[in-house]
């Protein structure tokens, strides 16, 4: 198997997560905040270093200014358009979004907009594609709004347990767009990912524990949520992208 017949993305949580996906040879990294509440729109400076440090691999930004459902009002719509703006001022090669109606179809009004703003950029429709109510009617509405590629877990909590729609996804799409296989995708399973449903691009995080560098923390304290360790960092390491990678090309 031939890398250049495939796409590597990795969710990068930081400037630092970015760094080490281009040393692994991933072909894009999409920069993420939030990701305990499914990704959120990172900064200006985290947006601007990514950027900078970005030589090889290119560079996509979640717009999604809040977690929780994709159903948006005209002022969260107005914010996105916003922060699509910047990443255009910045040199940003693509962006990340999709917004559904109350019942769970794809709000073309909202995407329209935004769209819109996006105008020139490689774009992608998140995993609010995996909230929508019927995948098939959603897919060719995001065709014909000019997406790119559609990032999905088959509509299920990971890819591996979204295979038999993944390949129906992809065997619909024929040339009309890119099926991107994410959530749970690892050096693990990546292969039969892509055996059993044949797509071509793979979106995966590829993060180890990084320990702390704090001497004191005080117990009775969280940031968010309760249990967690707060002195646990996760980072995406070039070691686990490059083994994603080799797993798949390698078989």
């Amino acid at each position: 198997m031939m890398k250049e017949n495939y796409e590597f993305e990795v969710c990068a949580n930081s400037v630092e997560s970015c760094i080490e996906a281009q040393r692994g040879g991933a072909n894009r990294v999409e920069l993420c905040m939030g990701i305990p509440e499914g990704g959120t729109t990172p900064s200006y400076g985290e947006i601007k270093m990514a950027r900078d440090v970005l030589k090889e691999t290119r560079l996509h930004v979640i717009i999604r200014n809040r977690g929780g459902d994709f159903l948006y009002s005209e002022a969260e719509l107005e914010r996105m358009a916003l922060d699509i703006d910047l990443c255009r001022q910045l040199g940003v090669d693509g962006v990340v979004f999709g917004c559904l109606t109350a019942n769970g179809d794809i709000d073309k009004h909202a995407n329209q907009l935004l769209m819109e703003h996006a105008k020139g950029m490689n774009v992608t429709f998140h995993r609010a594609f995996d909230c929508s109510r019927d995948p098939e009617k959603a897919l060719e509405e995001i065709i014909t709004m000019g997406f790119h590629r559609i990032l999905t877990s088959g509509q299920q909590p990971t890819a591996e347990l979204g295979i038999p729609l993944l390949r129906r996804l992809n065997t619909l799409a024929k040339d009309r767009i890119i099926i991107m296989a994410g959530c749970g995708v690892t050096e693990k399973n990546i292969f039969k990912i892509q055996e059993e449903t044949q797509v071509r691009a793979f979106h995966f995080s590829a993060r180890e524990e990084k320990r702390s560098n704090m001497l004191y923390s005080n117990p009775s304290i969280y940031m968010g949520s309760k249990g967690v360790d707060e002195n646990i960092i996760m980072q995406t390491t070039e070691r686990r992208v490059r083994n994603t990678i080799e797993s798949l090309l390698r078989k």
